[in-house]
């Protein structure tokens, strides 16, 4: 008869288990959003009032409709980012919940996370101070690179970063159409 050893508390366990995830891995994925889109409250509806002109006579082959649709108010960043803030807790949540199992919360940690490179490149690109840029390299990258190695040490894995980096302008843009929806019919609501 094969006998069992049984782990004491000194040996160290086994390596999905070694590594505790902290707390603040999952609800941080949360504050970080948080911090990043503060910034974006205060500077996407104003940026996005003087950067189309810019970026019109760079570019002048792209059409109107793009910089006209490129252009928001500060009720339509309002409500989309209320709505990204929804996305947002519920990845914190099911991260919390399943100590950092899920699918969800891991692909959403990885967008976030390459969101802010493309911070980063968009003002690159523009040659100028873009809408989340100045968070993306003090809290999005630094916050997104020490949660994934902490899921990392856990034997979680990162999403496939294709998957994050896919979804995310997604989410975004859904959140921005709905906004643009939304507030079009408060205003017209309040109008009439």
């Amino acid at each position: 008869m094969a006998r069992v050893r049984r782990r004491t508390t000194a040996e160290p366990a086994a390596s999905a288990e070694a590594h505790a995830v902290p707390t603040s891995v999952y609800w941080g994925l949360f504050a970080a959003w948080a911090v990043n889109d503060v910034e974006e409250l205060l500077t996407m509806a104003p940026w996005s009032r003087s950067a189309g002109p810019r970026l019109k006579a760079r570019f002048p082959r792209v059409p109107d409709a793009v910089w006209n649709r490129m252009e928001v108010t500060q009720p339509q960043v309002n409500t989309a980012i209320g709505l990204m803030a929804l996305v947002m807790a519920a990845a914190a949540a099911d991260g919390a919940r399943t100590r950092g199992h899920s699918a969800f919360f891991r692909t959403v940690l990885t967008g976030f996370g390459l969101h802010g490179v493309v911070h980063l490149a968009q003002s690159a690109a523009y040659r100028g101070l873009t809408p989340g840029v100045v968070t993306s390299p003090t809290v999005v990258i630094p916050y997104s690179v020490w949660a994934l190695s902490h899921l990392r040490r856990a034997g979680l894995p990162p999403a496939s970063p294709a998957l994050g980096l896919a979804l995310f302008p997604v989410a975004a843009g859904t959140v921005h159409t709905l906004a643009r929806r939304l507030t079009r019919t408060t205003k017209q609501a309040t109008q009439a």
